[in-house]
């Protein structure tokens, strides 16, 4: 039976080519939205593995995180950014959750995930939300989720106002884009929580500092923050 169903697989996969999202070549046999050359070919920062690393310093004075750290390097042209880019614009979910477990199982491997007690994905507001159909951080948070078995919360942090889009904004007008914009909605299940913030790029910081600084409001909370791309500044 394997041996038909491999066969009609084969042939649906010459009438209709499954194309990976990091590199457009025809995925091959066993092979599910992304190729296997890109999981092995994209470049890690390994950034988990330092305190002091380019990530966690954009924060640093700005507010209090306990551990930060991204994927891949977001550039031009890069896999990274043509996976994110499938994700957010195309709708290819798929993408954003197999990612998602595919930095969950390394950064488990490290203990980054040790006291870590909720994962909250960076909302987007309703009206985006309404256009888009998903939030792309949540979608990123199921992968995720599924490797560590950690919950998900998407009440807990909303945005109560609409900001405009932080492309080619200057660091100071990204920050002023979004200072005040998060809300906390369900203090409740943060209390005395140490929250991951998920994100799919992080390019300032600024988005994710608004979010923490909403977060670190409530009791007891400490923050630390995760993403899938960090832009090479």
């Amino acid at each position: 039976m394997k041996y038909l169903s491999d066969l009609w697989d084969d042939f649906l996969s010459i009438l209709f080519p499954r194309i990976c999202c990091g590199c457009g070549t025809p995925l091959v046999r066993n092979e599910h939205i992304i190729c296997t050359e890109c999981l092995v070919t994209i470049p890690r920062t390994g950034y988990h593995l330092s305190a002091d690393n380019p990530v966690a310093r954009l924060f640093w004075g700005r507010c209090m995180i306990e551990r930060a750290a991204s994927f891949s390097f977001y550039t031009r042209g890069s896999r990274m950014r043509r996976i994110i880019h499938k994700l957010k614009y195309d709708g290819i979910k798929e993408a954003g959750i197999v990612m998602g477990k595919v930095y969950a199982a390394s950064l488990k491997e490290s203990g980054f995930f040790s006291d870590i007690d909720l994962i909250v994905p960076v909302p987007l507001h309703s009206s985006r939300l309404r256009k888009r159909g998903f939030n792309q951080s949540e979608i990123i948070c199921e992968g995720i989720s599924a490797v560590t078995g950690l919950d998900v919360s998407v009440n807990a942090l909303v945005r109560s106002e609409k900001s405009e889009t932080q492309t080619r904004k200057s660091r100071y007008d990204r920050w002023i884009n979004v200072e005040g914009i998060f809300e906390v909605k369900d203090s409740g299940i943060l209390e005395g929580k140490h929250v991951l913030i998920v994100d799919d790029v992080i390019t300032t910081g600024s988005t994710i500092e608004a979010c923490a600084n909403a977060l670190l409001k409530v009791e007891g909370v400490r923050v630390s923050v995760i993403s899938l791309g960090v832009a090479v500044q």
